[in-house]
């Protein structure tokens, strides 16, 4: 029969890993400056030119790289939400409080640097901008009603930070300018160390309550969204992103969800109880149709693709 621990149990039981792993952090993570990744000379330049809020002829970044940029701004400005889950969550004490604390200032960073870059080279309208991210902070970011405690936002945190990752690092690609791909390719790095600290948090937790952890992951992919789904125009610029490779669904699967569950050798494992193994039933499931889903969606994808492109051919033609 495996363990039924308290939320507070469970934190109390891990916090010597929380400690541990809080320590490899700090000697992993380097210091780094947002005022260094901006090219401030570009914003002289335009600021040279005259006094108007923007002008699209002004944009270097194509309409996907702008949707990418936006989006993942934005998603990074809900940080005083992402802070308020994490610390009602994770607890404010001990080497829990110094880790939500460290995360808070390392992530607060991102958005510094990207807004920057998009002002400076001004690469999108900051007046609409500045709109968006009105709403959607006014609006902010909960956990589903149906979660609650450690274990669903330490499994939550862990796919979503290394989906962040992949998403920056994408998005730098699709720039086309060699300053903001090495801007998110710096934020990337941060993901990525934020999400080996969740990944080996929850895997410890697997340890301690397998049954309890499991079906905490499970329900958390299950109902997995990025934490920008509610920003304005997130499912047309989404679309855009997963249209062009940013993030689509294999991606989440293959480079996201798949890996994870690897690592915690979810399918090899054999402490689960009888819950657990149900759980463990339900995420295959979920992955069988998430497998499905990828065909479907890239079989439309590469309709849509060959569409456009047919049309643009059909444009060039001299009548």
């Amino acid at each position: 029969m495996t363990r039924q621990l308290t939320q507070l149990e469970i934190l109390t039981e891990l916090e010597p890993a929380a400690a541990e792993n809080l320590n490899r952090h700090l000697s992993m993570a380097k210091e780094w400056h947002p005022h260094d990744y901006v090219p401030w000379d570009e914003g002289r330049n335009f600021a040279a030119m005259g006094g108007q809020d923007w002008d699209p002829e002004q944009s270097k970044l194509s309409e996907v790289a702008k949707a990418a940029m936006i989006t993942n701004l934005l998603t990074e400005d809900n940080l005083p939400s992402y802070h308020r889950e994490i610390a009602e969550n994770f607890s404010q004490d001990g080497a829990w409080g110094v880790w939500v604390g460290r995360w808070t200032a390392e992530e607060n960073r991102h958005g510094i640097a990207i807004r920057d870059y998009l002002v400076v080279t001004r690469g999108i309208d900051p007046v609409a901008l500045e709109r968006d991210r009105m709403i959607h902070m006014t609006n902010g970011v909960r956990s589903p009603q149906e979660w609650g405690g450690f274990l669903d936002n330490v499994a939550y945190v862990t796919f979503q930070e290394l989906a962040t990752r992949v998403s920056h690092r994408n998005t730098g690609k699709v720039c086309n300018d060699p300053v903001a791909d090495r801007m998110l390719q710096r934020i990337a790095t941060d993901e990525n160390l934020h999400m080996i600290f969740y990944r080996t948090l929850c895997g410890e937790a697997l340890d301690l309550v397998p049954d309890q952890a499991v079906n905490a992951i499970t329900r958390v992919l299950a109902a997995f969204q990025m934490p920008g789904a509610a920003m304005p125009n997130f499912r047309r610029n989404g679309a855009l992103m997963a249209k062009h490779g940013i993030y689509d669904l294999r991606q989440h699967l293959e480079e996201v969800v798949e890996p994870v569950l690897k690592k915690w050798n979810i399918f090899d494992r054999n402490d689960f109880g009888p819950e657990g193994e149900r759980c463990r039933e339900h995420l295959a499931a979920y992955l069988d149709k998430l497998s499905a889903d990828v065909v479907k969606f890239e079989e439309q994808r590469d309709r849509l693709l060959a569409r456009e492109a047919a049309r643009r051919e059909k444009i060039s033609q001299p009548v």
